[in-house]
């Protein structure tokens, strides 16, 4: 008997109805929804696993991470930049962590009004076993791509950065008035 092919998975949702059929929709709109539906379909995989598997959240995780990067420390500033959100938002997660011995904090030596947050012994070991994890089940949800293709997807979505980014800062360039200054 003949080996069969293997079993391909096909998903309808909104971004596949759209891509597979274009008529009206430009290619950056169509490029802009599968890269939505990829982030957020990874993203809900990995949410699901690392609450059933460690009882931890996502953002717990990558805070985690975050802080595994940098041994001496960060203050919530640093750590709200790297994360894209807002202090307010990491108050309570930090104080949760330390709450569980995972993380602990100290005033800074160069502005006491900032506090340096850190790993414990206990937050790394933890955060080292969801870390293997956590790159397997990446790993798992990519092994679809060769490593050419990984390299590939790397090197274009590093431009697509780059252009969004250019595009940003002249968004944010003030606007000028009919006498060229700025209004």
């Amino acid at each position: 008997m003949a080996a069969s092919a293997p079993e391909t998975l096909t998903i309808v949702d909104a971004e596949t109805v759209h891509v597979d059929a274009p008529a009206g929709h430009k290619a950056e709109i169509r490029l802009w929804l599968r890269l939505l539906t990829c982030t957020m379909t990874i993203e809900t995989s990995i949410r699901r696993k690392l609450r059933e598997r460690f009882d931890v959240t996502l953002p717990r995780f990558d805070l985690m991470a975050q802080l595994e990067k940098a041994p001496d420390g960060m203050t919530l500033g640093e750590l709200s930049k790297r994360m894209m959100v807002s202090n307010g938002n990491l108050t309570g997660l930090v104080e949760r962590l330390a709450a569980a011995k995972l993380v602990d904090s100290r005033a800074s030596e160069t502005d006491r009004r900032a506090q340096i947050v850190r790993l414990t012994a206990e937050g790394r070991a933890e955060f080292a076993a969801m870390a293997v994890e956590h790159e397997s089940w990446v790993a798992e949800m990519m092994r679809g791509l060769s490593p050419g293709e990984v390299e590939t997807l790397m090197r274009l979505l590093a431009k697509l950065k780059r252009s969004a980014h250019i595009a940003l800062s002249a968004d944010e360039k003030p606007a000028e008035g009919k006498n060229g200054a700025a209004s």
